[in-house]
């Protein structure tokens, strides 16, 4: 049991609050908000001490406590679209203002020198998440687009095994999506199963029980799958109970499609049987009203990726337009390769700050609605992204006393709107503390950093 004590304000969703007596102590076992209760400790002349309102019962583990005197308390963070092989990655040499005809082939040559195998993945995992768990981050979904040439099934079940211990170990959350780029549709398939059947517990929708690894799966798109991999990895999800994720609608990703099949890539996603309820697609940057409407209709969800879509020139999601036609949005940061960050809650105040430019302004509470519950929403994990009572036990303790935030009247709104790349203090997966005082618990992140450049080093010398 974890007591959380002396909080200025506990945002539990992006409409409910707690402060002052509220705040003042905030318990949580395994989910948050539940009726759980410290060993009792009486002093004279008072009662039995009770907390959420539940009398402490007199035997139990001595509780953990947490200071979070002049801080702010939010649920985890939820990356609902990341590429974390692309940590290792970053700010490369032609990979900055250039068309994707140019990004793309400049990376898979980057991957190529390195090599995509267990140890590379598990090494550019672990930073990858240590970095989101630094900024807040307690579920990273990571679209893995990139296997090694002539893998075999076997090959790309180790890869995705290495990705989901690098998560458990640090303590995070991953939804791993066994993604595909121009792979042969039947391999690609063949691959995704073998991956659920080894990962994943017959007939727990993809999820494992204790709710750290979840599977889904996702090709990169129209622009680079063909309708066989789409219809082969939605059989593959239908048999596991998986969900499906996709990215469509930056504006090379319309430009290709109308090359190739002269539909644009919403029109082409409809036709293959991918606009449903257990889909979510990342960007959407150039879409129509009609678009929007369609996938409305069809309860699709939808992931924001600014910090990844305003540097590549693929335009700018409306955001307010998706959310008023009744489309749940999450956020995500995509990769390093395009973002360079894995840092959501700068991506979040990036999100507002463009909003204006395609539509109504979007205030800070729904925005980290977005980057909370919209992105858990998107991953079918209901009770991921929020702290009402029942949810997992995840959430970040943010100090807001700092003179970065001296004078803001709204500690809530001041998350986004001051102190741009702000880390939390404290941050706790499943009521555990994975995070304490700004450093990783067990882990060093200047070792993660190091392992990142001996591996890049000795591959490249090969």
């Amino acid at each position: 049991m974890l007591i959380i004590t002396d909080a200025t304000r506990i945002l539990v969703d992006a409409t409910t609050e707690l402060e002052g007596e509220a705040a003042r102590r905030f318990v949580v076992g395994e989910t948050a908000g539940e009726p759980v209760s410290e060993p009792a400790r009486e002093t004279p002349g008072s009662p039995t001490e009770s907390v959420n309102g539940m009398h402490a019962p007199t035997t139990g583990p001595e509780p953990e406590h947490l200071d979070a005197t002049g801080c702010v308390i939010t649920p985890g963070l939820v990356n609902a679209h990341h590429h974390l092989l692309q940590t290792a990655f970053r700010t490369l040499p032609g990979t900055r203002g250039v068309p994707m005809h140019v990004w793309l082939p400049t990376m898979a040559a980057a991957y190529a020198a390195v090599g995509i195998d267990p140890e590379s993945a598990d090494v550019a995992a672990r930073a990858g998440i240590a970095e989101g768990l630094l900024s807040g981050v307690t579920t990273i979904a990571d679209h893995h687009l990139n296997w090694p040439a002539g893998a075999s099934t076997d090959d790309t079940v180790a890869i995705a095994r290495s990705v989901a211990d690098a998560a458990r170990a640090l303590g995070g959350r991953l939804a791993f999506v066994r993604g595909s780029a121009r792979d042969d549709p039947e391999q690609a398939a063949a691959s995704a199963d073998a991956i659920a059947t080894a990962l994943i517990e017959p007939g727990s929708r993809g999820v494992t029980a204790d709710g750290l690894l979840q599977l889904a799966v996702g090709p990169a798109g129209v622009h680079s799958d063909s309708e066989a991999t789409f219809r082969l990895l939605g059989e593959v999800a239908a048999a596991h109970g998986l969900r499906r994720r996709t990215q469509a609608n930056e504006q090379v990703d319309v430009a290709i499609a109308l090359e190739k099949y002269g539909r644009r890539p919403i029109t082409l996603l409809e036709e293959w049987g991918w606009l449903a309820d257990d889909v979510t697609v990342a960007h959407l940057c150039a879409v129509t009203d009609d678009e929007i409407a369609l996938l409305a209709e069809r309860g699709v969800t939808a992931t924001h990726a600014p910090g990844c879509d305003l540097p590549m020139g693929w335009g700018i999601a409306p955001v307010a337009a998706l959310r008023d036609a009744g489309i749940t949005v999450g956020l995500g940061t995509s990769g390093g390769g395009s973002n360079d960050a894995g840092h959501l809650l700068a991506d979040a105040r990036l999100a507002m700050q463009v909003a204006p430019l395609v539509g109504p302004p979007l205030d800070a509470r729904t925005v980290l609605g977005m980057a909370t519950e919209g992105s858990a929403t998107g991953l079918g994990r209901p009770e991921l992204g929020h702290l009402r009572p029942g949810a997992a036990a995840d959430l970040c303790v943010w100090d807001v006393s700092g003179v970065a935030d001296a004078g803001v009247a709204d500690p809530i709104a001041g998350l986004l709107w001051t102190n741009p790349g702000r880390r939390p203090r404290h941050v706790v997966v499943g009521g555990r503390v994975v995070v304490r005082d700004y450093e990783l618990v067990g882990h060093d992140e200047r070792e993660l950093a190091a392992d990142v450049a001996r591996l890049l080093t000795e591959r490249r010398a090969r």
